[in-house]
C-alpha cells in the first residue's frame, strides 16, 4: 500500500466523524498512536491542526441551519482559547508517559460512558 494512504483515509473517517460530534479527534489521536507509530506529541499537535478546519466547517454549518446557541458561544469562546492554549502549554512541559495514563482513563470512562447511556436508551 502506498505511503500516504492509510493516513489520508484515517483523516477522511475521522474528519466525517468528528464533524458529526461524535470525538473524531480522539479517534485520530488513537490511529496515529497505534497504527501510524506517530509520538504522542506529535500526535496531539497534528490532531490540534487537524481539529481547526473541521471546527470551521462544523461551526459554520451548524449556524447555517440555526443549531448554534449564539449567547453559549459568546459566554464560552474566550474561555475555551484561553484553556486550550493553556493545555497545549503545559502538555509540551510534561513529560509523554504522563500524558499517556490520564488519557487513556479518559478513553475508558469516555466508552463506559457511551455504553451505559446507550443501554439506558435501549431500555
Amino acid at each position: 500500500m502506498v505511503a500516504w494512504v492509510a493516513p489520508c483515509l484515517f483523516a477522511l473517517a475521522t474528519g466525517v466523524l468528528s464533524s458529526w460530534g461524535v470525538g473524531g479527534g480522539t479517534l485520530l489521536l488513537v490511529c496515529m498512536n497505534l497504527f501510524l507509530g506517530v509520538e504522542h506529541r506529535e500526535a496531539q499537535a497534528i490532531n490540534l491542526l487537524f481539529f481547526l478546519p473541521t471546527a470551521g466547517i462544523s461551526l459554520f454549518f451548524h449556524r447555517k441551519n440555526g443549531f448554534l446557541d449564539k449567547e453559549v458561544w459568546r459566554q464560552a469562546a474566550i474561555p475555551g482559547t484561553i484553556a486550550s492554549l493553556a493545555g497545549a502549554l503545559l502538555a509540551t512541559a510534561v513529560d509523554v508517559s504522563l500524558l499517556r495514563r490520564p488519557f487513556g482513563v479518559f478513553l475508558l470512562y469516555s466508552g463506559a460512558s457511551m455504553l451505559l447511556s446507550a443501554r439506558k436508551g435501549a431500555r
